[in-house]
């Protein structure tokens, strides 16, 4: 028996926000995720949290492309730039946002994250805020 796919109507309905990530120390992919899960469950709590269905769609390392920017305006201080695409359910983008601004330290090294911008869809989130 072949399954049916749900139609449009009951499906979830994501929003992608674009962040800005700055660190004292280099990320990786699941670093990132681990520390925005903590900082949600941290302010809302699990249950809250597991509505937000967040997740690391696109995780882009922009450490290559600034690196003479780094090296010529900031000597004796490391800093790792990083942009990523964060998928949240809609109609909780604000909560995301909030758990966010809560995250200012990981592993006990800094770090603070912005959102640039919300976006529907992963190839317009990037077209708009990533390439430009």
């Amino acid at each position: 028996m072949k399954l049916k796919i749900l139609p449009p109507t009951l499906r979830t309905n994501y929003r992608y926000l674009v962040l800005d990530i700055k660190s004292e120390v280099s990320l990786s992919k699941n670093d990132l995720i681990s520390a925005i899960w903590e900082a949600s469950v941290h302010l809302y709590g699990e249950l809250e949290t597991s509505n937000f269905h967040l997740w690391i769609m696109r995780f882009f390392d922009l450490n290559h492309e600034k690196a003479n920017i780094i090296a010529h305006i900031n000597d004796q201080n490391n800093v790792y730039y990083y942009k990523a695409v964060l998928r949240s359910q809609r109609n909780f983008e604000e909560k995301v946002r909030n758990s966010l601004t809560m995250l200012y330290k990981h592993n006990g090294k800094k770090i603070a994250i912005s959102t640039i911008g919300k976006s529907g869809t992963i190839k317009s989130a990037v077209s708009k805020f990533i390439t430009n």
